[in-house]
């Protein structure tokens, strides 16, 4: 804080958040002291560089005003992020009851003895985007690294635990339809079988058919037989 008999300035510097081609602001407050009206000026040494509001005015006895400087955004940034802009803060003791619209040049005017305070602030730059810091190590071990740690061992046994629950069903479902497809392989070679038979009964029926007119030969009712059983093989395992 700078401070002088009639105003007391807070901050002491003015602090920019420096970010490539963004505006940035900061602002101060100036407290009145004294027991009279004070008036005050703000100049700087690059004033198209910067927006003082106000940067003029009357701060009343026990009161505070704010001020609000903007810099406008910047195309680079200074060597180191070094700045050498500074900024004067005049402040003068004004007869009572005057208001902004009386405050003239004349009335910062030094001549005649009149004491005038000038206060100088310098401009720092600071980063719009710190880096996090990183928590320090103990000589036992970092906490945060030890409470991390554990954190990263329950949340790799409640995944196990999920991923157990999920292959279970998965393990069960793939056995069955290991199941049903080796069924279904063995009832359509019984059913190729079955038609194959059917083909070879039929052939040996027209080739025998006059001869054993009066009934089946033995080999038919084996064939016959034989199909039988595979058809009932097949449908009682599915």
């Amino acid at each position: 804080m700078a401070t002088g008999d009639l105003l007391s300035i807070h901050p002491s510097e003015l602090k920019f958040p420096f970010e490539l081609r963004k505006q940035s602001s900061c602002s101060m407050q100036l407290t009145n002291k004294s027991d009279n009206y004070v008036a005050f000026k703000v100049k700087t040494t690059n004033p198209k560089k910067y927006c003082v509001r106000p940067n003029s005015g009357i701060v009343l006895p026990g009161s505070t005003c704010n001020v609000t400087v903007t810099m406008q955004a910047q195309k680079e940034a200074p060597p180191d992020m070094q700045c050498k802009d500074k900024f004067l803060l005049q402040s003068v003791a004004a007869p009572d009851g005057v208001t902004t619209k009386d405050i003239t040049p004349e009335l910062f005017d030094k001549a005649d003895g009149k004491v005038v305070e000038e206060v100088k602030l310098r401009v720092v730059y600071i980063p719009a985007n710190p880096p996090s810091p990183v928590p320090e190590e103990s000589e036992e071990g970092s906490p945060s690294r030890s409470s991390n740690v554990e954190n990263g061992n329950q949340d790799a046994a409640l995944l196990n635990a999920v991923s157990r629950s999920l292959e279970e069903p998965k393990e069960k479902s793939a056995e069955a339809w290991s199941m049903i497809s080796k069924l279904t392989e063995e009832k359509n070679t019984a059913l190729q079988q079955n038609q194959k038979l059917r083909q070879e009964l039929e052939l040996i029926r027209k080739r025998n058919g006059s001869s054993n007119a009066g009934g089946f030969p033995l080999l038919v009712v084996l064939l016959v037989g034989l199909i039988g059983i595979l058809i009932g093989y097949v449908f009682k395992r599915t």
